[in-house]
């Protein structure tokens, strides 16, 4: 017995090492889907009356205890986490990283609210408000919210707008004139103090504030609207090569806005069109008044900053040896405020600085809602870009840390804190990716952190704010521009940068200068988009260019337009192809790229790679026609044969002729012509099979419908239409993998009167099997060759059971 079980054992491992791969063999029925459906009970669903959509709706509207827990753990995602909080092993780990976050948020909130056009210490409130409030609605553990310098900019780009609609009530007494724009651009003359704003009125400051306090309160009415609306999808046409190209477009105009503080000129304020172009023109033309004690400060600002960020915070060896980064930013501040204080260098050599900082906390006003009519356009665009950015470093961060971020909780906990916090003169917030990154690499377990930071920020508002008065503007300039690192890694256009002066910032612009990097440094993904995407690389340069000469605002919306534009061409002009099936198997492939996929005799299937609908469907059929025939050349075609077949029959007599032609119903058939005694007789007898049409090689064609997941009413209409211009010259059409949503369109259009059931099959495969067995009908004596075709064995194969619906089997009859 043992034996014998051994001896089966070597057999099947025999077997096995001459049968080098698996082989499938099926016996089935040759499934029509009308078939198919009959055999396995389909089931159908009728479209639900509104009525019954109204109550299903109502009757989720439940109230109990447990849905009102549900609702509260929902709207305060903090009470979930702080559950499941260990002060043992996460309060220590958070204490860490809102310290260190907290102190990245001194430099870049004062650097990043210049942007705004605000005085410095708005940033700090920036920094402080925004964060407080995310905390009880935020979804995200791990991101940083504040300051961030493309929204910053484009807040900054909303406040000059509106400044140039009205009227500055301060002095213009030691301003310098600067020639406007001949071109209809928006200028303000007296633009030398545009920016600077140590020398602002009261006045000034106050309208500034409206502006930028209305389009913050907007941006978060429209967020939390997007976000009870459950609209947090919306962010899907900014694909990740337009935010590419846009945020680096951006990061030219914080650099261009920054840069003059570097060198200390006086350009004048633009907004619009080509406003960099003609803030250089304005740059090289008073670039003779550059301050040179501002350049030389600048430029060993951004040497500190650069050298420490990239070779020492940035550094894969010392990385992991450090308990936090180096905060160099603040250190850069340290020293600049400490050393411009020292040798007075406000008095003696006309370096502008910070100026008074206001201690404590800004009292509520309702500053936002003055100004609302007129930054209605900027608020959308800067609601989404906020949107976009933060929720996909939230998403970035979670995926790494195993846990969920809620799209649309994220957009009420943004709406939430940027309204509350346009009530405290803060700005609209964004997540902060150098923060965020940072907060996430020294071990931050939730938001708590951020509650830390918030506490460091309230000692610098209530007590250290002051003595940051003589900070020089170049310095935290210098900290913006190589904190952009990133963004303007994707350019290489950083010689341009060298256009703007102003040696009164130098030490903000310093750090806004040195924080550009990283962005300018995205223009690298050009290289990697050329070869992945030739679409996705002209939507970044689109994106770069538009925001770079339009505005930042205008480019935004010019680069989400051609963004659609190529979604909507790319689903005008799908790909289509003739399949041919691989030797040995029931697979059909593209034949361009397979190949060995040979093409059936008197079989042509070809495959639409989109769904059928209104934008392509003339494509559709230009396509079908080019990879098979065009039914109307072939009509034309067959007239003019049987016109020369009817002036033969005339020249025969007492003879037999065979004619070939196409009767009304478009059927072969053979027509017998005898001449006896005068007296005519025409038989018609039908043929056993199908014949090609004389002009093509195949009687028919399968359209596989495997890539449509929809098809409307026009599509329909089209399909229609094209199955009866191919009847109509003898080629039969059949429709295979069918989904149950196309077929459902078939039944309320009524295609079925032009196509019958049974010519629609449950996969291509079965419609090759059922087309072969119409051109022959003793098909299945030959099974057994084209099985062993399919499987290449020298066996006897399954037999293939070719049993439709009963009326399929009347009509083949």
């Amino acid at each position: 017995m043992k034996g014998q079980a051994q001896e089966e054992v070597d057999k099947l491992l025999e077997k096995s090492e001459a049968n080098s791969q698996p082989k499938i063999l099926i016996e089935r029925s040759v499934f029509s889907q009308k078939h198919f459906d009959e055999s396995y009970e389909a089931v159908s669903h009728p479209s639900p009356t509104l009525k019954e959509v109204v109550h299903k709706k109502l009757s989720k509207c439940v109230c109990s205890g447990s849905c009102l827990k549900k609702f509260l753990f929902g709207m305060f995602p903090f009470i979930n986490i702080m559950k499941d909080y260990s002060v043992k092993e996460d309060l220590p780990s958070d204490i860490v990283s809102g310290l260190t976050v907290g102190i990245m948020h001194i430099p870049q909130g004062m650097a990043y609210g210049m942007l705004t056009t605000l005085p410095p210490v708005y940033g700090l409130y920036m920094s402080f408000f925004p964060v407080l409030v995310y905390f009880f609605f935020g979804s995200s553990k791990h991101i940083s919210m504040g300051t961030f310098a493309v929204a910053c900019l484009m807040i900054g780009s909303a406040v000059s707008k509106g400044m140039d609609t009205v009227s500055i009530p301060h002095s213009t007494a030691g301003l310098v004139t600067v020639a406007g724009n001949q071109t209809g651009n928006q200028t303000n003359l007296t633009a030398s103090a545009a920016d600077d704003t140590s020398t602002m009125s009261r006045e000034e400051v106050d309208l500034r504030l409206q502006f930028a306090m209305s389009v913050t309160f907007l941006v978060g009415v429209i967020q939390l609207l997007m976000g009870v609306l459950r609209l947090g999808f919306i962010t899907v046409y900014l694909s990740d090569p337009l935010i590419s190209g846009f945020t680096t477009g951006a990061a030219c105009h914080v650099f261009t806005s920054q840069i003059k503080h570097v060198f200390g000129v006086q350009t004048a304020r633009y907004s619009g069109v080509f406003k960099l172009v003609y803030t250089y023109r304005d740059f090289f033309s008073n670039i003779d008044t550059a301050n040179y004690v501002t350049i030389l400060l600048s430029i060993v600002c951004i040497t500190i900053l650069y050298c420490t960020s990239r070779f020492i915070n940035q550094n894969p060896k010392l990385k992991p040896r450090m308990f936090m980064p180096v905060p160099i930013e603040l250190i850069v501040v340290v020293l600049g405020t400490v050393i411009s204080y020292a040798i007075k260098l406000e008095e003696n050599h006309g370096v502008v600085v910070v100026s008074d900082i206001p201690t404590g906390l800004p009292e509520p006003n309702l500053k936002a809602l003055r100004r609302i009519p007129d930054v209605i356009s900027d608020a959308i665009a800067l609601a989404i870009v906020i949107f976009a950015i933060s929720i996909s470093m939230g998403k970035l961060l979670a995926k790494k840390h195993d846990y969920e971020v809620d799209a649309n909780q994220e957009l009420v906990a943004y709406g939430l804190s940027t309204v509350v916090s346009s009530f405290f003169s803060s700005a609209a917030p964004s997540a902060s990716l150098s923060r965020s990154l940072v907060q996430e690499r020294v071990g931050g377990r939730t938001q708590v952190a951020g509650l830390v930071s918030c506490c460091l920020l309230l000692v610098v508002l209530l007590a250290i704010g002051p003595y940051f008065r003589t900070l020089p503007n170049c310095v935290m300039a210098s900290t913006v521009i190589v904190a952009l690192d990133g963004l303007f890694a994707q350019v290489f256009t950083v010689p341009d940068l060298w256009y703007n002066r102003r040696p009164d910032f130098c030490v903000l612009a310093s750090i806004i200068i040195v924080a550009l990097r990283g962005m300018f440094l995205q223009v690298l993904d050009l290289k990697k988009l050329w070869h992945v995407s030739l679409i996705d690389f002209f939507v970044w340069i689109v994106a770069f260019l538009a925001t770079v000469l339009l505005d930042v605002d205008l480019g935004l919306g010019a680069a989400v337009i051609f963004n659609i534009v190529t979604v909507v061409v790319r689903s005008q002009r799908p790909y289509g192809c003739v399949l041919g099936q691989m030797p040995g198997t029931d697979l059909y492939r593209d034949m361009h790229i397979y190949q060995e996929a040979k093409e059936i005799p008197g079989i042509r299937i070809f495959r639409f790679e989109h769904s059928l609908f209104f934008v392509n469907t003339e494509h559709f059929k230009t396509l079908l026609f080019k990879k098979t025939a065009n039914p109307r050349k072939l009509k034309i075609a067959q007239r003019k044969r049987m016109t020369e077949k009817e002036k033969l029959k005339d020249k025969k007599q007492d003879e037999s002729i065979i004619i070939d032609r196409q009767d009304s119903t478009n059927e072969a058939a053979q027509v017998q012509l005898q001449s006896k005694s005068g007296e005519v007789k025409v038989m018609v007898v039908a043929d056993s099979k199908p014949k090609c049409p004389q002009e093509v090689d195949f009687h028919t064609i399968i359209l596989d419908c495997s890539p449509w997941s929809f098809v409307d009413s026009m599509g329909v209409k089209v399909l229609a239409a094209v199955i009866c211009e191919y009847k109509s010259v003898g080629i039969n059409v059949i429709l295979a993998n069918c989904k149950g949503g196309i077929r459902d369109m078939f039944e309320k259009t009524k295609f079925y009167d032009t196509v019958d059931h049974s010519n629609i099959y449950v996969s291509v495969h079965d419609a090759v099997l059922h087309a072969l067995h119409i051109e022959s009908p003793d098909f299945t004596d030959q099974v057994e060759d084209f099985q062993n075709g399919l499987c290449k064995e020298k066996r006897k194969a399954s037999k293939v059971d070719f049993t439709l619906a009963e009326d399929s089997d009347e009509e083949n009859a």
